[in-house]
């Protein structure tokens, strides 16, 4: 019997891309859903999409950004965040869900296997954290220790924003992608889906066209766009150019001396930062002298 699972991960409160990949998942004859967290964090409508993902009666797993979102919503931080500027973007993400929404992301799993016999088990990050990022750059012995920790034949993941398909001596790594924030390039949403075949899998990453500029004027009349400074001006490049903003710029931002929330020093970063810039030269651009 053929088995075909979806997993989505990392929407990021982007009820627009989330939505163009439900309509894509109701054309595809899957058996199973499951998000790999992350719902929440990095923008401005989590409350949609968490009432979307109730509604579908998805299961998923926690991301780093729903521990995020708990640990501001509860004041679970340190004191000075719930005051600090840089921090003012968190605080408000945090304060837009609903409370029966902020205790359904804290019954959040760590982990999901898809159900029945198919091997295949879902984490956020890794099954050491959901805070590791898996990728190409990732050492095969990691990768084996992973394998050790679980039965399954078939590792999915998200978290880094950037789709993969790997295969290793232990079985199959496979990073589905962020369907709200993708980091590599794309910006349409994506996600995969995982055909069981009688010895191994398929697998389909997918990529979804939404309508991004709708989703970016949510940005100001939410009041995100006042309320979230230069996290969330940063986030909107995120989208427009599917590459990291904010991490570079906060790191630019310690090497130069600048405070993380300046809003007067983001032209100047602007200026010098290459979305898609390599490692090397952004550790280069850094680097005094």
């Amino acid at each position: 019997m053929t088995v075909r699972v979806a997993v989505l991960s990392d929407i990021h409160a982007n009820p627009f891309a989330l939505a163009a990949v439900v309509d894509d998942i109701a054309r595809q004859n899957v058996d199973e859903v499951i998000v790999g967290g992350d719902m929440v964090g990095r923008g401005p409508l989590g409350s949609e999409v968490v009432a979307r993902i109730q509604d579908l009666g998805w299961p998923g797993v926690r991301g780093n950004h729903e521990d995020y979102t708990l640990n501001f919503r509860r004041q679970n931080v340190e004191p000075d965040w719930l005051t600090a500027r840089e921090w003012a973007a968190s605080r408000w993400m945090a304060a837009e869900l609903l409370p029966d929404q902020i205790d359904f992301i804290d019954t959040l799993p760590f982990t999901l296997a898809a159900s029945g016999d198919a091997s295949l088990r879902v984490f956020h990050g890794s099954p050491d954290s959901h805070c590791e990022g898996l990728g190409v750059w990732t050492d095969n012995a990691i990768i084996e220790s992973h394998f050790n920790k679980i039965e399954e034949s078939v590792l999915v993941c998200g978290h880094t924003h950037r789709p993969m398909v790997r295969e290793t001596p232990g079985g199959l790594v496979v990073n589905v992608g962020s369907v709200g924030l993708p980091f590599n390039g794309d910006p349409r949403a994506q996600y995969a889906i995982f055909t069981q075949k009688r010895d191994h899998w398929e697998v389909e990453l997918r990529q979804v066209d939404y309508d991004r500029e709708a989703f970016l004027k949510t940005y100001k009349t939410t009041g995100f766009m006042d309320a979230g400074g230069v996290t969330a001006e940063l986030l909107t490049h995120e989208i427009r150019h599917a590459r990291p903003f904010l991490v570079p710029f906060i790191k630019w931002s310690e090497a130069t001396g600048r405070e993380p929330a300046d809003m007067d020093a983001m032209p100047e970063f602007l200026e010098v930062f290459r979305p898609g810039m390599s490692k090397r030269d952004f550790i280069k651009m850094i680097t005094p002298g």
